[in-house]
């Protein structure tokens, strides 16, 4: 943040539709050499069809800052709440999401 923001402070809008949110439970990220694209995605059980609910397109020095607001938050989180338990890799991605199978 430069001096200048530091004094005056960042004005930043955020609208009802937005603060609402998007759920997300999966992220496909790639790169090239300009930019980094994240795409969040809202997988339902039983569906193999997925869809991308936002896309967020960062230059490479802020999804380094991202990456390491990310680490600080998380590091915050276990410590008040406990570690947060992964997902075992070999399993890939839970398309059921540990329910029933759907029959129709």
């Amino acid at each position: 943040m430069s001096e200048e923001n530091k004094k005056e402070g960042l004005n930043i809008e955020l609208t009802e539709d937005t603060a609402q949110g998007i759920y997300s439970n999966l992220a496909i990220i790639n790169h090239s050499p300009s930019e980094f694209v994240v795409d969040f995605v809202q997988m339902m059980p039983g569906i193999k069809k997925a869809k991308v609910r936002s896309r967020v397109i960062l230059t490479p020095q802020h999804a380094k800052r991202l990456n390491k607001a990310l680490s600080d938050n998380i590091s915050k989180f276990e410590s008040q709440n406990g570690e947060i338990k992964d997902v075992d890799p070999n399993q890939g991605v839970p398309l059921s999401f540990g329910g029933p199978t759907p029959l129709a």
